[in-house]
C-alpha cells in the first residue's frame, strides 16, 4: 500500500495535523453554504457560553422535526 501524503481533506472535513493534535473542521462547507444562500458578507457575532456548565437534556422538552431546516426544505 502506498502513502498518498498528509491527509488534509476527508469526506467533506478539513483535517489539520499539528504537533499538539489533529483538528477537524468544516470551514469550507460552511463557507459554501453561506455563499449559496447569499450570507457570505454577513457580520459574525460572538455568542458567549459557560464552558464549565454541562449541557443537559430537557426531559420535559418537546421533540422537534429534524427535517425543518434540512436542505431539501429550503
Amino acid at each position: 500500500m502506498s502513502s498518498m501524503g498528509e491527509l488534509t481533506f476527508f469526506l467533506g472535513l478539513q483535517v489539520k495535523q499539528k504537533k499538539d493534535g489533529i483538528f477537524i473542521s468544516q470551514d469550507i462547507y460552511v463557507a459554501e453554504i453561506l455563499r449559496k444562500f447569499g450570507l457570505s458578507k454577513g457580520k459574525s457575532a460572538s455568542t458567549p457560553i459557560d464552558a464549565e456548565k454541562p449541557l443537559l437534556k430537557d426531559s420535559d422538552g418537546e421533540d422537534v422535526d429534524v427535517h425543518t431546516y434540512s436542505q431539501e426544505n429550503l
